[in-house]
């Protein structure tokens, strides 16, 4: 591998690792960065993905849907009927013209995107079955009784003449507080001894995440459906018959959509909006455009992650002035500690903000900012603002500079760059600073690691704060006798409580556990599922891993030099060693047994997989890429190697023609599978189809 190969890579990691932060924060906590910031990183990502086509794995976020649910999450995971997607933007008049162009139709539907949090529910013969958020679009989080109490949910539908209410009716919709709302809500927090919500969207997605129904009531939330998943009894032809099919079940739907019939008018619906933001309701961060037809729809299909039927024309960020009070730091898990805004409550693109990031101490200086400075923010995508700079006319003489901390907030040790040139400041007490310790162990704990349900980012602080842990590697000790020592896992008896049990459990059933799995908890950096995976199935022990040559490391697929230096690195330290030796004696796994090995038929292959395919799931095409050798690209480009062509394939497929390229049908795929390059045929033309060719 080149220096350049390891600067690209290296560049994706640290890029891809970003993106999926700042996503899980939006989803699952609180959001640190403007959307339109996050849109950048994204586009960025997707950019360099199309460029370097090798880079594009699986698991990027480029193919993904929402976050998969917070670890800490106390409601129950459930799999949704059908998919639920997100969507694709544009950010100007061009790029939409070109999405039209592209995606033409006799009739389009303009619909206010709301700015809220995406709910599925599912109603058997009309009655309110389940409710669930996205989640990652496959498993979301079950909501079922506080939808209840939110009076736009019916738990009964009513039927008609024309609409009669279906066997099965899958419902998506956006959950949110309206604007007029926002400020008694808000209020009452603060009352209650509460921080203020930063907008209606995070109050939003808090409320619906109360374990209190009553807590919920109080919210005030509302709800408007989008769209359908699975249905059983309707068949509607357009998207406009759905919504009047919803509105005679009784269910909510926007007042503002409206159906358009060219090109001229869309525009026009775009640039109204664009100067009446605030006329709605709701918070809005875009305006929706569809196509109407529903067989149009199903034609034009959907990537790995959104319709091509659809796009949110997303408009540019609003900017104010407000006062900046304060400038504080907070630390990650890594140990970054980023410096925040701390404003003089604002109104700003339709909800009242008091915070906005700021990066490193860099960007303070950069900006130019004072504490105590008029500064302008800017709202950007409607999420989080950010400090654009001071309004230097109007000091007074009285502001103050910033002086970025010695110390770490969380534990007192002095922070410094973790290497020269690093514009990141960090606290070097990785092993036992509290918010890292809190914030690895949370990580552990979650889905993608060793899926400790019980062990949430609260319980993890208290385990720290009442000395039980002071690092991961006492984790598989614990006992009812060191869990009375907490007040989270206890009763005010000081008994262990329903929740200190079930993490013992929990502890009890991860001990015995994929060998990938130990890998990713330990939290080693750039270490992620996809390349624990490979580790585990090419060492299949930790010893033999840990004994491993860097070199030998790099050269496993998927993994590569920058991965390889950085496991050696962890296993160079001491108390590192230790959370492995400790967990060993607990009875983690340590090794496994080597599964039968899988062919590697496309061993140094690229290839994209388009369209729908009766034998697999876009998921599966993958894995089974992958599971060969093979890497599975989201993007034609000349270093592809075959295309595979399914129903409703698209614009890849015409790019793939363009170029020239191998294109194989499902059934070529499945050959090239089992026999590698030397036996699948490129798909017949149409010549050879209709016997010209013989």
């Amino acid at each position: 591998m080149t220096d350049k190969d390891v600067d690209l890579r290296r560049k994706w990691n640290d890029l891809a690792e970003e993106v999926r932060h700042h996503r899980d924060l939006y989803y699952n906590r609180q959001p640190i960065i403007a959307d339109a910031e996050f849109d950048e990183l994204f586009i960025a990502l997707q950019q360099l993905e199309a460029e370097h086509p090798e880079l594009a794995v699986p698991d990027s976020p480029t193919m993904q849907v929402g976050a998969p649910v917070a670890v800490a999450s106390s409601f129950a995971n459930v799999e949704h009927l059908e998919r639920m997607m997100s969507l694709d933007n544009v950010f100007d008049d061009e790029e939409l013209l070109d999405w039209l162009t592209r995606t033409p139709a006799p009739r389009y539907l303009t619909e206010l995107k709301i700015d809220g949090l995406s709910i599925d529910l599912i109603y058997r013969n009309g009655r309110l079955e389940r409710a669930a958020t996205r989640g990652d679009g496959r498993v979301g989080e079950d909501v079922t009784e506080n939808a209840r109490v939110i009076e736009d949910i019916p738990g009964e539908l009513s039927g008609s003449e024309e609409y009669p209410v279906p066997e099965l009716l899958e419902v998506r919709g956006e959950v949110f507080i309206a604007i007029e709302d926002f400020a008694e809500v808000n209020e009452r927090r603060i009352n209650d001894g509460g921080k203020p919500f930063a907008n209606p969207r995070n109050a939003a997605a808090g409320s619906l995440r109360q374990k209190n129904t009553e807590d919920v009531k109080k919210r005030r939330l509302r709800m408007i459906c989008h769209g359908l998943g699975a249905t059983t009894g309707f068949t509607p032809e357009s998207q406009w018959e759905v919504y009047r099919a919803l509105a005679a079940w009784g269910l909510p739907v926007s007042p503002y959509t409206e159906a358009v019939e060219s090109v001229a008018a869309i525009q026009e619906k775009v640039a109204y909006w664009g100067k009446h933001r605030q006329a709605a309701t709701h918070e809005m961060d875009g305006l929706v455009v569809k196509v109407d037809s529903l067989a149009g729809q199903r034609a034009l299909g959907s990537t790995s992650r959104a319709p091509r039927w659809a796009i949110a024309y997303k408009y540019p960020p609003e900017e104010v002035t407000t006062t900046l009070l304060d400038i504080q730091v907070g630390v990650g898990r890594t140990g970054r500690v980023t410096p925040f805004a701390i404003m003089a409550p604002v109104l700003v693109a339709g909800s009242t903000v008091a915070m906005a990031t700021l990066h490193n101490q860099t960007e303070v200086k950069r900006k130019g900012v004072l504490i105590g400075d008029t500064v302008v923010i800017r709202k950007a995508g409607e999420i989080i603002p950010e400090v654009l700079g001071p309004v230097v006319e109007k000091r007074t003489g009285s502001e103050r500079e910033f002086i970025f901390p010695t110390l770490c907030p969380s534990c007192g040790t002095r922070l410094a760059p973790q290497k020269e040139g690093d514009i990141d400041w960090r606290c070097p007490n990785t092993r036992s600073c509290p918010a890292q310790l809190s914030a690895r162990l949370t990580y552990l704990a979650g889905r993608g690691a060793f899926d400790i349900e019980a062990l949430g980012e609260k319980g993890a602080q208290d385990l720290i704060r009442h000395g039980i842990l002071t690092d991961e590697s006492g984790l598989f000790d614990l006992d009812e006798e060191k869990l009375l020592a907490s007040k989270v896992y206890t009763t005010n008896a000081g008994k262990m409580n329903a929740s200190g049990k079930k993490l013992l459990e929990h502890l009890a059933q991860a001990r015995q556990t994929d060998l990938w799995r130990v890998l990713v908890g330990l939290s080693i950096r750039h270490v992620g599922p996809m390349a624990a995976r490979a580790l585990a199935a090419r060492y299949h022990s930790m010893a033999a891993l840990r004994d491993a040559a860097v070199e030998d490391i790099a050269e496993t697929d998927g993994v590569g030099l920058i991965i390889a230096q950085s496991f050696r690195e962890w296993f160079e330290v001491d108390w590192h060693r230790d959370i492995v030796a400790h967990w060993a004696a607990a009875g983690v796994t340590m090794e496994e047994e080597a599964g039968e090995e899988i062919a590697q038929t496309l061993a140094g292959l690229t290839i994209v997989a388009t369209g729908s395919l009766e034998g697999f799931t876009r998921d599966s095409v993958k894995e089974a890429i992958i599971s060969r050798g093979g890497k599975a690209s989201g993007s034609v480009s000349k270093k592809t190697d075959y295309v595979v062509v399914g129903g409703n394939a698209g614009s890849k497929e015409v790019k793939a023609r363009e170029l020239g390229l191998k294109i194989l049908d499902e059934a070529g795929f499945v050959r090239l599978l089992a026999a590698g390059p030397e036996v699948p045929e490129e798909e017949p033309t149409a010549a050879e189809e209709n016997g010209e060719g013989e």
